[in-house]
């Protein structure tokens, strides 16, 4: 063969050099890609902020809101005994939420603006937002998950007027919820009571 013509294998030799760099590259491309980006931020959900998808205030994630550490105790941060609490007046009131989500629901603010009312009506009236959850989820995410609900309470009731030192605020997470419950009981677990302290 001559010298100036090459021969087939060189050409397999060369091919099979140029896919196997190929292959490198793309190799090395992908672990860059996975491993040198980190994940964007997910965007919050509007139905997860303080008001919810219809509502006019800002929607600051509650996620931000009291400033809850991991690995913090939430039920020794209310004051007081609240066993003594007055949960008949405003028991119509309950204001419910849906599955993992703390946003009040433009179904529930009147049971809120029926809430402000009567303190209004009753200036030497407090209360208690107690934050609940089913039995799903792990203890402490529910208690998280409580409180987030029974701030979202807190700040719409503040944003409509009322004092803040009028409020109260505990999460008793899914300590009332009944384990392995039906929809319907799962629905009503997930829960803001309103109980009146005088």
């Amino acid at each position: 063969m001559p010298d100036n013509v090459k021969s087939p294998s060189f050409f397999y030799r060369s091919h099979m050099n140029l896919s196997t760099k190929k292959l490198c590259f793309v190799l090395f491309a992908a672990a860059v890609a996975f491993t040198g980006c980190s994940k964007k931020p997910k965007r919050p959900d509007p139905s997860a902020t303080v008001i919810g998808p219809e509502g006019g205030l800002s929607g600051a994630g509650l996620g931000d809101m009291g400033g809850i550490a991991p690995g913090t105790d939430l039920t020794s941060r209310a004051p007081g005994d609240y066993s003594n609490g007055d949960r008949t007046t405003l028991a119509a009131q309950t204001v419910y939420f849906d599955f993992d989500q703390s946003g009040i629901k433009a179904s529930e603010r009147s049971k809120l603006d029926a809430a402000k009312a009567y303190l209004e009506a009753n200036p030497t009236a407090r209360l208690l937002l107690e934050g609940h959850c089913d039995w799903k989820g792990t203890a402490e995410y529910n208690l998280g998950l409580g409180d987030r609900r029974a701030n979202a309470a807190k700040q719409y009731l503040t944003t409509s007027g009322v004092a803040a030192d009028k409020l109260e605020v505990l999460s008793k997470g899914d300590l009332d919820a009944v384990e392995n419950a039906d929809e319907a009981t799962q629905a009503n677990d997930r829960r803001v009571d309103l109980v009146v302290l005088k």
